[in-house]
């Protein structure tokens, strides 16, 4: 979930957990969408709970799809 606010975009990251409820795996806030900030929020995530990814959905933001494609 992206919301954008003063200028900072303010990233939410939703995962399932083994009882299929959804809970908030993470969140940050950053100034751009860059592939830069896409890869410091996953390897966040993967340092503290992300495994095991089966599903990424994204829009179509450059420096995502960059990230995503390099993990």
């Amino acid at each position: 979930m992206k919301v954008r606010q003063d200028g900072r975009i303010v990233i939410v990251a939703f995962g399932v957990n083994s009882d299929g409820r959804r809970e908030v795996q993470g969140m940050d806030i950053g100034l751009s969408e860059t592939e830069t900030f896409w890869t410091a929020f996953l390897r966040k995530l993967a340092r503290h709970c992300l495994r095991g990814v089966e599903l990424f959905v994204s829009d179509a933001y450059e420096g995502i799809y960059a990230s995503v494609s390099r993990w």
